[in-house]
Parts: C-alpha cells; sequence; structure tokens
C-alpha cells in the first residue's frame, strides 16, 4: 500500500522478512498501513514521517540481527547499537511525544538454562517469566536486546514489547528457524520455545488494536528440541535428509558468540488473548509442516 496522509498502521523495517508478513496480514484485513522510509535513528525524518502519515499504531519490525547470524554483531557493535539501542528509543521516544502505540517485535534470547530453578522442564525446572531479569550475556545481540527492554519497559508506557524466538514460517524462508537448522553441518539437540509466526503475528495485531503495553513472552506453549523439528522435517519435507548432532561446547568452538536456549512462560500471553488460538509447540510445529507439504514445498539448495 502506497504511503498516503493518515494511516492506521505504520510499518518500520520495509526490507524485513516479519515487516512483509505483517503488511500482508494488514492487506488481507483491509486496513490501511504504510511501511517507514526512515531508518530507527533518522530522528528528524522519524519525526517528519509522524506527523505527515499521523499512524493510530506503530509496528517496529526492524533492527540487526546479523547476516548470516548473529556472531556479525560481534564485529560491528557500533551499527548493532545505533540501530537497536538507539534507534529502538529514537522511535519510542518519537511515538511517546505524539501519544502514537508502538509495537516492538523484540526477542526472547535474553536466558540460557541454568542448573538450578531454570533448568529444562522435562528435568523439573520452570520457564522464564517476563518479569525474570536476564541471565544470557552471551552474545552482544543479546546484551543490546536486554538493554534497550529494560530502557523501554521503565520510561515508556505507551510501548508493547513482544519476545520472539527462533520463529518459524509456512515456507522455507531462510530467515525461517527451520530453514536455518537444515542448512547446518551438525546441531545442537536443546529444547526451546519458538514462535510460530502463522499463529502469533494475528495476535500481535490483536493485541496493537487493543493498545496493550508492556512486555510478553511471545512464543508457542511448551518447548521442542532441534531434533523433533527435523524429524517433521524429514517426515513431511524431506524423507532422506540427515542430520547429525553436537554438543554446545562443541558448538562454541565454530562460533563467536553464544547462543540464548531456553524456554519461556506464556501464562501472560495466554491470560491476556483469551480467544486467541495459540497451541502447544508440538502441535503447532506439525501444523506448520503439513501445511508446507499440502502446498508442495520441497527442499531448497543452500545459496
Amino acid at each position: 500500500m502506497e504511503n498516503h496522509a493518515s494511516v492506521k498502521f505504520l510499518i518500520v523495517g520495509r526490507t524485513g522478512w516479519i515487516a512483509n508478513m505483517v503488511a500482508a496480514l494488514l492487506e488481507q484485513r483491509g486496513e490501511r498501513y504504510a511501511f517507514a522510509s526512515f531508518r530507527l535513528e533518522q530522528r528528524e525524518a522519524c519525526e517528519r514521517e509522524l506527523d505527515e502519515l499521523r499512524p493510530e499504531r506503530v509496528l517496529n519490525c526492524a533492527g540487526v540481527t546479523g547476516r548470516p547470524n548473529v556472531d556479525w554483531c560481534e564485529d560491528h557493535r557500533r551499527e548493532t547499537v545505533r540501530s537497536n539501542v538507539l534507534g529502538v528509543l529514537n522511535l519510542a521516544d518519537c511515538c511517546a511525544e505524539r501519544g502514537i502505540h508502538l509495537t516492538n517485535f523484540a526477542t526472547g534470547c535474553l536466558y540460557h538454562y541454568d542448573s538450578g530453578k531454570h533448568r529444562p522442564t522435562a528435568e523439573g525446572g520452570f520457564p522464564f517469566t517476563e518479569e525474570d531479569p536476564p541471565n544470557f550475556f552471551g552474545s552482544y545481540y543479546s546484551r543490546t536486546k536486554a538493554m534497550v527492554e529494560e530502557l523501554l519497559r521503565t520510561a515508556y508506557e505507551n510501548v508493547l514489547i513482544l519476545r520472539l524466538r527462533m520463529p518459524v514460517s509456512d515456507d522455507l524462508s531462510p530467515r525461517s528457524f527451520v530453514t536455518k537448522i537444515t542448512r547446518y553441518e551438525k546441531v545442537v539437540n536443546i529444547p526451546n520455545s519458538m514462535t510460530v509466526l502463522t499463529e502469533l503475528l494475528p495476535v500481535a495485531l490483536d493485541m496493537s488494536e487493543r493498545g496493550l503495553t508492556g512486555v510478553y513472552n511471545f512464543t508457542n506453549p511448551g518447548s521442542i528440541t532441534h531434533n523433533q523439528v527435523l524429524a517433521l522435517y524429514k517426515k513431511y519435507i524431506d524423507p532422506e535428509f540427515q542430520w547429525k548432532n553436537f554438543t554446545l561446547e562443541e558448538q562454541a568452538q565454530i562460533l563467536k558468540a553464544g547462543r540464548s536456549n531456553c524456554e519461556l512462560d506464556v501464562s501472560k500471553l495466554l491470560r491476556d488473548n483469551p480467544g486467541a488460538k495459540i497451541r502447544e509447540v508440538h502441535e503447532a510445529m506439525e501444523e506448520v509442516f503439513r501445511r508446507m507439504q499440502a502446498q508442495g514445498i520441497r527442499p531448497q539448495k543452500a545459496s
């Protein structure tokens, strides 16, 4: 949809994967939206466009994750801070000055299992809630995300923060967690929370419409292992697929930055969205692969 004065939704992150999925949903709903043309850190451009378009709600899908992965952020710290901290704060501040609700698509990669209360639930542990302080600082990416979340939640009352984890789409997009792990030579086998976008992005729009604010763990209930995901891939997409596992210690030897592994508690999300169909992650992931199979999606060669 073209940029015209007075839109309901302004999407920040025009070239992004999730931004374009959100736009497709708004298109289906017949909502009036536009893509922002400014970069997060460009305050004057941000103010000008907010004043010209007068959106009721802003959806921030922008930010630096690094290509091909978050290891990029280790060597590009200034660019990471500029976007993930200064840029997000700039957008939140500009929106707050104008009384505009902001939904920030954030990350739940702020935690890591420990040997105590927060060990995997299969071992008797408990998922991380929105009130648990971050305990994962193994990557510069996650450190910037934890920093900006704390600033947003304590200074801005107009912001809804949605913590996605390992997002999965109904295709083999290179940005989908499924595609990523099928291309790894080896994978760890650890239970994690995941965000099935087909189910949760409509919920995000509904939460924005209702003006909810604060922090929400934004994943499907429960946790699923890498091996369980790959077994579904083998069952529905590529019967010839094989994979190998390795340990966290072995993984650390080939990565610049650590990786978060955790399960998030979604009690708050379910409580505040009683009518939403948010399925347990194993069921939700099975449905993802069934939909892909029905679409005739086949394995893709790594580019």
